[in-house]
């Protein structure tokens, strides 16, 4: 059980600098996402935290101990990696036991440990087997044990779902919360899916050029970005943006409708073309065409009629519904 302090987290190499500033006040057992595209700096974070990559500037805080210069082993954490990292010549138990039996600990208290994360797991009946042995989820179930038996302050999870199949993550998803729900233990993990990021996270911080665009809890931060790159990132379909010009509305910048907010219908203050048509069961989208050629896409119920390919459509949506953005980026309103 720990808290974990970020404050002003600076990272450079060389004159160039990747993370600009990063400030947050993570509770005890509180479950943060970093959320954002590659190359946005979320995993270098990761890794200062770590202790992977050294802090150029600012302070990284376990509770109240500063660990800038304290070693990994030293930092009462546990990292669950993209790849497993697990020993291949070694049994399920073995690579569950290691890091104990490195740190010294007795034999009884190892067999203790790793069979209650085992019956956790549901890993009971391969504490014999080698890795090669089991499937994609039970690796990373494995991976996940050898950091629950550390009984660790702060879990650190880099990616450890995009080696998996899309019906497998989903499953992986929930077991991660709520085996990190049960645990209550302080936990950051990375990814670039905004939809683990939705599904997973307390708070969730989104990453924008080594910058942390927004902090906030998922359905906040969906409902109110603070920047077109959050609009644009979190949510998918992804927003529409278009020109104020374009829509007859005075100022520079963007405005931005969520696909859900904006609908198909006889008159309207847009006209576009229909592009295709996705047809997903519960739902439709709708992929059209604006006369400046920018992409545009409509999410409406199943039920509702669907426009054929190339056909002129009108688009229209409630004001109150849309977000304004400045020349920047920056929200409005």
């Amino acid at each position: 059980m720990a808290t974990l302090t970020l404050d002003s987290v600076k990272k450079s190499f060389g004159k160039t600098e990747v993370i600009h500033g990063v400030d947050i006040d993570v509770t005890d057992g509180e479950f943060i996402v970093i959320v954002g595209p590659s190359g946005c700096g979320k995993s270098t974070l990761l890794r200062m935290v770590a202790g992977l990559e050294t802090v150029t500037s600012g302070t990284v805080k376990i509770d109240d101990r500063v660990v800038n210069d304290v070693e990994p082993m030293d930092r009462d954490i546990a990292m669950v990696f993209q790849n497993y990292a697990l020993y291949p010549h070694m049994s399920v138990f073995d690579n569950m036991a290691y890091g104990l039996k490195i740190a010294g600990t007795p034999k009884a208290e190892i067999a203790d440990r790793v069979a209650q994360a085992a019956k956790m797991l549901q890993l009971d009946p391969y504490l014999t087997r080698k890795p090669r042995e089991l499937s994609g989820g039970q690796r990373q179930r494995v991976a996940m044990g050898r950091a629950i038996v550390r009984k660790p302050a702060v879990f650190l999870f880099d990616e450890p779902l995009s080696n998996l199949d899309a019906k497998l993550r989903v499953q992986m998803r929930l077991e991660i919360k709520a085996l990190q729900r049960d645990l209550g233990v302080t936990s950051l993990y990375v990814t670039h899916d905004q939809v683990e990021a939705m599904t997973l996270a307390d708070r969730m911080i989104v990453m924008n050029g080594g910058v942390a665009d927004q902090i906030g809890a998922p359905l906040d931060v969906y409902a109110n970005p603070a920047t077109a790159f959050v609009a644009g990132f979190i949510g998918s379909p992804p927003t529409n943006f278009l020109d104020p010009a374009q829509i007859g509305q005075n100022g520079e910048g963007q405005v931005g409708v969520r696909p859900e907010h904006m609908r198909i219908g006889p008159s309207g203050r847009l006209h576009a073309d229909v592009a295709y048509a996705e047809a997903l069961g519960a739902e439709t989208l709708i992929h059209l065409r604006g006369a400046q050629g920018d992409l545009l896409t409509v999410r409406q119920d199943a039920a509702s009629p669907i426009p054929e390919e190339g056909a002129s459509v009108s688009l229209d949506w409630d004001s109150r519904q849309e977000m304004r953005f400045d020349a920047r980026g920056q929200r409005l309103r």
